[in-house]
């Protein structure tokens, strides 16, 4: 299964997700122009990782911004995750916010609180 890898811009996160070393990788800013589309391929990557994931999934998310029609799609990769996680494999998801950034770490929290998967938050120091 090919890795993706997609550069960021000042309107899309840089992504990274590879199957051989279970690595889920979001970072930056997602504020793209169609949100669905961005992530379509994301998705679809995932429903085909679902079919044989790695021992260890390590999902790293450090945005800086999202829009409220980023969130949604994040919230479908999370779903994605949680049916790796439910099939019995390990999915850990890292939450990075900066630690005067109160709306990023409520943000992970309200993802915590609708995912059943195991969240860390991760506090960036300046």
């Amino acid at each position: 299964m090919e890795p993706i890898k997609i550069e960021g811009t000042p309107k899309t996160p840089t992504v990274h997700f590879d199957a051989t070393t279970g690595l889920v990788e979001i970072k930056g800013r997602s504020i793209p122009e169609n949100s669905i589309e961005f992530y379509k391929s994301l998705i679809d990557w995932l429903d085909s990782y679902l079919t044989t994931p790695a021992k260890l999934t390590t999902v790293d998310i450090q945005l800086e911004y999202f829009n409220t029609s980023s969130s949604k799609c994040i919230l479908d990769v999370f779903k994605k995750l949680e049916a790796i996680y439910k099939s019995g494999h390990e999915v850990i998801i890292n939450w990075y916010y900066e630690e005067d950034d109160e709306d990023m770490l409520e943000a992970g929290e309200d993802y915590q609180s609708i995912i059943k998967i195991p969240f860390k938050m991760c506090e960036i120091e300046e």
